[in-house]
């Protein structure tokens, strides 16, 4: 963490901005400080012989037109010496003064001569330009160790026309230059790490925020938003970067509804290989008993056991018998597929339930007579429910056969009501043994089969509960089954209201 830490600061945009600045504002300095000492002094004699030679053309002009010696041209020579810092003198033919820069024109003259005329040995000469009217040249005197830019000659009008300008002061100006362009640019980079560092954090600031925005989005974190009210790049970076979040939180929301489908569908295809891996186990056992009971019985009638009218009648009984379990069962099955594959269609019809219940138990008299049974069903009012009427009959049915078959000491069964605001719970109770516990959420499990023994002797196939539960299923209602202390009840709901 501490590395990571200390990488972003060494690539800090503020350090990098700043470090930019600096490097910048440096260099513009140094340069400007290398072409200052350099080329300054160059520059400025260029300068002075230019200023020479035009105050010298204007002169030559004034001279040309007559107007040299006239009071006209007195603020005219005035601006050529003050301007370029030049001393001028010019002499007639016969050595009178025609016009002088200074009053003390005789020092004015001598220097002039000395120049011109003086020991070689005390003065440097450099020709710079020289023509048929003038000589153009920088002097050293090495008594002064001073330097001049010297052009005599003659003008237009036969005079003779001496100009001097020292070059001393450009030393001392670039001196000055340059020791002034160091405070000022140090004072500059100062001022430009101070600027650039705030300039800097003004701009890093919104990315900094993208930064953290950024991340918290690479751990699925999007509620952090950027909150920029500009209308600059990074603003509008932050702008795309809400709405790719948003993007992405939906996009991932609608990842993770697909995931969670795909995960009940692979649930779902597990679950139906596993039942139809059960239906196939259970169906062969299922079928395997009646089908070794008639194949036995056959063999018995074919190899002729027993010759007696009585027992052929005994046995062509029992194979009847198991084929009509077998038929029954079949039955139940295709049932119980069409219903868990919705291919029966459900037909919601208003009815009264208490009449169906009356007319199963009306049917059923024989089974309750025959194993001694007692039924209570004390109710003359109609109970109107909305349902599937002839599937209604199918889970009574089942409820009252289940009841019968396994009601025991004192056998009663009890059919009763409990009306509830927009749904009545049906009920079918019968004394016996309760169901353990373990086994009370897989009564509804086809092929299920609480007591095996007990189940086969009355001939169950251990469908009818997995049928009642399709059935209720296709309601969109409920049905279940509790514990007493004496018995069992099994219940199912049913709408008393058409919504």
């Amino acid at each position: 963490m501490r590395k990571r830490k200390n990488a972003q600061v060494r690539h800090s945009l503020t350090l990098q901005y700043t470090g930019t600045i600096l490097a910048l504002v440096a260099g513009a300095v140094l340069l400007c400080w290398f072409l200052n000492t350099t080329f300054l002094e160059y520059y400025y004699t260029y300068n002075k012989q230019n200023a020479m030679l035009e105050g010298y053309s204007v002169i030559n002009e004034e001279s040309r037109e007559g107007t040299l010696a006239t009071s006209g041209f007195d603020v005219g020579f005035e601006n050529i010496c003050a301007n370029g810092n030049i001393a001028i003198l010019i002499i007639s033919a016969d050595g009178s003064i025609i016009r002088a820069s200074v009053n003390d024109t005789r020092a004015l003259k001598n220097q002039f001569m000395d120049a011109i005329f003086g020991d070689p040995s005390e003065t440097s000469t450099e020709l710079l330009e020289k023509t048929n009217s003038y000589v153009l040249e920088k002097q050293v005197d090495s008594r002064l160790n001073s330097e001049y830019l010297v052009l005599w000659g003659t003008l237009s009008d036969g005079n003779l026309i001496l100009m001097r300008t020292a070059l001393e002061s450009i030393r001392e100006s670039a001196w000055i230059s340059n020791r002034f362009l160091a405070y000022a640019g140090m004072l500059a980079i100062v001022l430009s790490a101070l600027i650039s560092i705030a300039a800097s954090r003004k701009i890093v600031r919104p990315i900094l925020a993208l930064t953290e925005i950024s991340g918290r989005m690479t751990d699925l974190d999007f509620n952090a938003k950027y909150q920029g009210k500009g209308k600059n790049e990074i603003d509008l970076l932050g702008e795309h970067i809400n709405q790719l979040s948003e993007t992405l939180e939906q996009t991932i929301s609608e990842l993770k509804s697909a995931n969670n489908e795909l995960q009940i569908d692979i649930e779902k295809k597990n679950q139906i290989d596993e039942m139809r891996k059960e239906f196939l186990s259970n169906v062969s056992h299922e079928l395997k008993t009646p089908l070794a009971l008639i194949q036995g019985y056959a063999e018995g009638l074919q190899e002729c056991i027993h010759d007696d009218e009585e027992s052929r009648d005994f046995y062509c009984e029992v194979i009847m018998d198991e084929a009509d379990k077998m038929n029954r069962m079949v039955k139940k099955l295709l049932t119980l597929n069409q219903l868990e594959f919705g291919n029966d269609m459900v037909v919601m019809e208003r009815f009264d339930v208490t009449e169906l219940i009356r007319g199963v138990i009306q049917s059923s008299s024989i089974l309750l007579k025959q194993n001694g049974i007692s039924l209570s069903f004390h109710t003359d009012l109609p109970m109107y429910v909305w349902a599937d009427e002839f599937k209604v009959e199918e889970v009574m049915t089942n409820y009252l056969s289940n009841a019968i078959h396994h009601a025991k000491d004192p056998k009663r069964i009890d059919i009763k009501y409990t009306q509830m605001e927009d749904y009545v719970r049906i009920s079918v109770f019968n004394t016996g043994e309760p169901i353990p516990a373990e086994d009370l959420d897989r009564v509804w499990i086809k092929f299920y089969k609480v007591d095996k023994a007990r189940t086969r002797e009355y001939g169950g196939s251990g469908i009818g509960l997995s049928i009642v539960k399709a059935i209720m299923d296709s309601f969109h209602r409920e049905c279940g089954v509790v514990n007493h202390a004496d018995g069992v009840e099994f219940w199912f709901e049913l709408d008393t209201k058409s919504n």
